[in-house]
């Protein structure tokens, strides 16, 4: 799996960018794992709250594959999303 990650907001307004293959990765079972058990349904509004990030998300099965979009704001994560879009954002 290939996934997308955009963070924005927070207190600088900072934005960062990272992509992954999971594929490539020791820990894919993991990472494929949290991709998953993403559940747009649990996810939240994705509406941002002062100071506080928003994540966008690109997750796709394979590089020609149609991606799905999710977006999830800060307040609104749980520990293994949370680790899942940190684990992108340093790759």
């Amino acid at each position: 799996m290939i996934v997308t990650v955009t963070r924005s907001g927070g207190f600088a307004g900072l934005m960062a960018h990272g992509e992954l293959d999971t594929t490539a990765e020791p820990d894919s079972d993991r990472l494929e794992a949290a991709l998953t058990a993403l559940d747009p349904g649990r996810l939240g509004s994705g509406r941002p709250q002062p100071d506080r990030y928003v994540y966008r998300l690109e997750v796709r099965d394979a590089p020609d594959a149609e991606p799905t979009h999710l977006t999830v704001a800060e307040q609104d994560l749980d520990e293994t999303t949370a680790w899942l879009l940190d684990r992108v954002l340093q790759s």
